[in-house]
């Protein structure tokens, strides 16, 4: 009989519900949320590109005649093809943090952790792909199988695309950063339950658990999607560039103050989800790079396309050193860190050591009569 054994996580991060769970049903688990996942992914096209038909007037004319007439004053073109689109698709991507993680406790991790840092990944994926790819390819997914057929002009493209989307990313800064920093400081969803539970079932106590964790599966995609969107379109409309700059300035304040103050620490991971936040920022930086490039390629200039190569190459190097140097903490907890606080050394934990056993010898020994 084999044995397969993994670390475990700590008393308070095992999540019971899937502890029982026969190691063969595992791999069918995740091939099958993976399958899912597709799935939903390509699904979340057809409100992708809805809002994409929002941004095009010609055709949202010709689809909705009866809108000719509203769609001649320029401040309700501003409000559709600017503000409308990135709020629709907003209202749209709520629905995605529940259900990834809802795939990921079907996939059967046996620490919360696990199951969050899952998801985390899940809802990144996901959203990286139809609020970046799918709208600068246009939403349209016979262009992005014509992308996926001819990578070589994939700087090229991405370069002439992003530039067409950037009013629709820096209102997706506002509506998807601002709104949400705002929307975390007041907890409308918290207050509104607090208030039901309160008034409505008459439920006086408090009950500590109750207090919710950070959110990490929500959060970290969102900071990490503007983050990319600041990198690539930092070229070729640094426009964005403020308002990012005003939204990471706010989401400091805001998260210190909801991680200390509001959101309770259920467990300790030792900081497993910087590895994602690391490797997103180093795909960002390269994606960044490869848009540069083909922007070069597009004004003909071959001196500044080859000096943008050796910086891609160099990027990935960078990356694969801090994978090989800082990967292996991220995995493994240290015994000092388990267990033991860091201001200790080795000779004051053997004095207390040495008292403890000093003090239980010199306890009286009961004797049977």
């Amino acid at each position: 009989m084999l044995w397969v054994t993994n670390l475990a996580p700590e008393p308070h991060d095992v999540y019971w519900s899937n502890l029982w769970l026969p190691y063969r049903q595992l791999w069918l688990r995740r091939i099958a949320t993976l399958l899912a996942s597709i799935v939903f992914m390509f699904l979340f096209l057809i409100p992708v590109a809805f809002v994409q038909g929002l941004s095009q007037l010609d055709q949202l004319q010709q689809r909705l005649p009866f809108l000719k007439g509203i769609l001649k004053k320029t401040f309700m073109i501003q409000i559709v093809t600017g503000y409308l689109p990135s709020v629709i698709l907003q209202l749209f991507l709520y629905t995605v943090p529940p259900t990834m993680m809802l795939f990921s406790t079907v996939e059967g991790p046996i620490s919360r952790s696990g199951r969050k840092k899952s998801a985390c990944t899940k809802v990144l994926y996901f959203t990286i792909w139809n609020v970046f790819f799918v709208n600068v390819f246009s939403g349209s997914v016979i262009n992005q199988l014509n992308v996926i057929s001819s990578p070589k002009d994939i700087p090229a493209q991405l370069a002439r695309a992003v530039p067409r989307q950037a009013t629709f990313f820096i209102t997706y800064v506002l509506t998807s950063g601002w709104a949400s920093l705002s929307s975390e400081v007041i907890q409308l969803f918290g207050l509104v339950w607090n208030f039901l539970k309160k008034y409505v079932f008459r439920v006086k106590e408090d009950d500590p658990a109750s207090v919710p964790s950070f959110p990490y599966h929500t959060e970290i995609p969102r900071v990490l999607l503007l983050g990319l969107l600041g990198f690539t379109c930092s070229i070729l409309a640094p426009l964005i560039l403020p308002f990012l700059l005003v939204y990471f300035l706010l989401g400091y304040v805001v998260y210190r103050n909801q991680i200390m103050n509001v959101y309770c620490s259920r467990y300790e991971t030792g900081g497993r989800m910087w590895p994602i936040v690391h490797n997103t920022t180093i795909f960002s930086l390269v994606l960044a790079q490869i848009i540069a490039l083909g922007v070069f390629g597009l004004k003909e200039s071959p001196v500044a396309s080859g000096f943008m190569i050796p910086l891609v190459i160099l990027t990935l190097l960078f990356n694969e050193y801090c994978r090989q140097r800082f990967h292996p903490l991220f995995k493994n907890f240290p015994a000092q860190v388990g267990g033991i606080p860091s201001y200790l050394n080795s000779t004051i934990i053997f004095q207390i050591v040495k008292w403890k056993f000093s003090f239980v010898s010199m306890l009286p020994v009961l004797e049977l009569p």
